[in-house]
């Protein structure tokens, strides 16, 4: 069971002409040991990268410059602390996640409230075709449009109405949320989840045994929850499962962006003079807030992985799950 986020990065770049063209072929490389061993990294999946395209396979010439690791790519931020097998990075926008190879976290988004045009397309212009013809008959064309203009807005708004109430209904879009999570354990008592409440929604964490990313169990288990799918992806993907540990910036008033957002990290980028200010900044209103708070365990509370403990309680401490604070 492996997980990457690599302390080094570097790119490569190859140029040949073939058959009266030029090709360059652009790729990263990374490593855990040294700058130098992630830059004969990059090389060697360069050269393979294009051999295989001068061999005609169809492969992007460069690939794409990003923070959240991709197919073959890892995650590709900047380290702030290791927890034996635990990775704590700060992401893109400059909060920090918790990255681990096989304690399941899962992110269940609640369904937002309906909200502008909720008509169906077939009784919108039926509407505005009656209050139109009920305007016109009264005597004036700019008449029928004001008309057709009253009936559908009052019809929407009715109907809007009724969506919202029924949103509100049977506990809200948490309890909606909530439903599949209590069937799962209700359904395999031998589970033990922890269920939190972020800022959008549900964050499980799986305490009763570890999880492969890729293994079958753990897609039956999003799909079962109701986990977002592209969470889920990204699980497969990275080879991992990941936490926001702190508040996401606008939320907390912070409208400038980190510097820099996306880059080969390196212990130059990081110690910037610019990024360490905005750090400070972040973490000081960062202070009075949670990314998220516990609600309740569900399921067998005494069937505990030791690793998933180690795994809560860091979690747990770094996101002020249990303090009472504002979530962001």
């Amino acid at each position: 069971m492996a997980m990457i986020v690599p302390a080094h990065w570097a790119e490569a770049r190859e140029q040949v002409k073939h058959r009266g063209r030029r090709i360059t072929v652009r790729r990263y490389g990374w490593s855990d040991e040294s700058e130098a061993a992630a830059q004969a990294h990059a090389q060697a999946r360069t050269r393979e990268a294009l051999d295989a395209i001068l061999a005609g396979a169809d492969l992007p010439r460069r690939e794409r410059r990003t923070n959240y690791g991709v197919a073959g790519v890892p995650i590709r931020e900047q380290i702030v602390s290791r927890h034996d097998e635990v990775v704590v990075t700060r992401n893109s926008y400059g909060a920090l996640c918790l990255n681990t190879p096989d304690v399941l976290f899962a992110d269940i988004d609640l369904a937002e409230p309906p909200s502008g045009c909720v008509l169906p397309l077939a009784a919108l212009a039926g509407l505005a075709a009656m209050g139109f013809a009920a305007g016109f008959a009264l005597g004036h064309w700019a008449l029928g449009i004001a008309l057709a203009g009253v009936v559908v807005y009052a019809a929407n708004a009715w109907l809007l109405r009724r969506r919202r109430a029924a949103h509100a209904g049977n506990g809200g879009a948490e309890a909606r949320a909530f439903a599949p999570i209590e069937a799962f354990a209700t359904a395999h008592p031998g589970c033990h989840l922890r269920v939190y409440r972020t800022p959008a929604g549900l964050r499980v964490l799986a305490m009763h045994r570890r999880f492969d990313p890729q293994e079958a169990e753990a897609a039956q288990l999003f799909e079962a929850l109701g986990t977002d799918p592209l969470y889920a992806l990204m699980c497969r993907l990275q080879h991992c499962f990941r936490a926001r540990l702190t508040p996401k910036p606008w939320r907390i008033g912070i409208s400038r962006r980190i510097r820099p957002p996306v880059a080969a990290w390196s212990a130059g980028q990081a110690t910037l003079p610019g990024r360490l200010a905005w750090i400070a900044d972040y973490e000081a209103r960062s202070a009075g807030h949670a990314a998220c708070r516990f609600l309740r365990a569900l399921g067998d509370t005494t069937a505990v992985d030791p690793q998933a403990e180690r795994v809560r309680a860091l979690h747990d401490d770094l996101s002020r799950a249990n303090a009472d604070l504002p979530l962001a």
